[in-house]
């Protein structure tokens, strides 16, 4: 699991699938000219998020395809991370994380929870996904999660208890301002968030949010990458593309998981026990 990995926050063109993954290529050789071994990108990096019904012509497989072939190479290099509108088997249409790895792609993670809510439209566009599990990578377990699915406490908590030791959230978080406070209540809010994900689950959580404006949509960028124990090890510019890098050590999530013993000695099972009880009860009461 000891590696280095970078963040690279970058924005995109909404549809421009040539151009976008040329913009990869080339962070992807900066950060392995920096000494990085994993490689992390916004969700729908590969595409712009404000696809709407563009999804059908950009949409792509997991697969090997001329799209792909410059990224191919350079997974020999570093395994690669980005999001991309995925057309599955039965031609459903997914908001996903592809990842790159040792020249083969693979579908890792469907975005389960779709905002569809005030400026969020996901539902009308893509299919949930239906399952969490970790995507196991030459650099250990790694638990990938797409923006609102770490607003659900329970997929990273499942990711953790499958053996991820680094939880990676691909994002396209919009910018809001209310209040009077100099921080971004996105911000904030997302820096206490995984912060407290990364104590109470003794992991790595490296975040990385896209940067540039679509259709009057600004993205605020601000990645960071959290130590099992919840400092933050680097933290990326506002408004502005950017790549941060930081050491993933194991030994940092033995120290931790060591020292604080709370996730060793989580009890799975009565957790599954309770929440059973607890839809039962619901189903009676409907």
């Amino acid at each position: 699991m000891n590696c280095t990995l970078a963040v690279a926050q970058i924005d995109a063109a909404v549809g421009d699938l040539k151009g976008n993954a040329a913009r990869h290529c080339a962070a992807v050789r900066h950060a392995i000219d920096a000494g990085a071994d994993i490689v992390v990108f916004p969700e729908l990096s590969l595409t712009g998020y404000t696809v709407r019904d563009l999804n059908w012509d950009v949409a792509v497989r997991a697969r090997k395809q001329e799209l792909f072939e410059e990224l191919v190479n350079l997974s020999a290099e570093a395994t690669i991370i980005l999001g991309a509108v995925e057309e599955a088997d039965n031609f459903g249409m997914y908001n996903s994380a592809f990842v790159f790895e040792e020249g083969v792609v693979s579908s890792a993670h469907r975005k389960i929870y779709l905002p569809t809510y005030g400026m969020f439209e996901e539902m009308r566009y893509f299919s949930r996904g239906s399952t969490v599990k970790c995507f196991p990578s030459r650099h250990g377990k790694l638990g990938i999660l797409i923006c609102e699915d770490m607003w659900h406490m329970s997929l990273p908590y499942a990711l953790a208890q499958d053996g991820a030791e680094i939880l990676i959230a691909l994002s396209a978080s919009p910018t809001r301002i209310s209040g009077q406070s100099p921080m971004l209540p996105a911000l904030a809010l997302n820096y206490e968030h995984h912060k407290t994900y990364a104590r109470l689950l003794s992991s790595y959580v490296v975040y990385c949010n896209r940067v540039g404006v679509e259709d009057g949509v600004n993205f605020w960028g601000g990645s960071h990458i959290v130590s099992p124990s919840g400092d933050i090890l680097a933290q990326a510019k506002l408004f502005d593309e950017d790549m941060i890098l930081a050491p993933i050590r194991e030994n940092e999530v033995r120290r931790a998981r060591r020292l604080s013993r709370h996730f060793i000695d989580e009890d799975m099972h009565l957790t599954v026990q309770q929440l059973e009880r607890i839809q039962a009860d619901r189903d009676r009461q409907s």
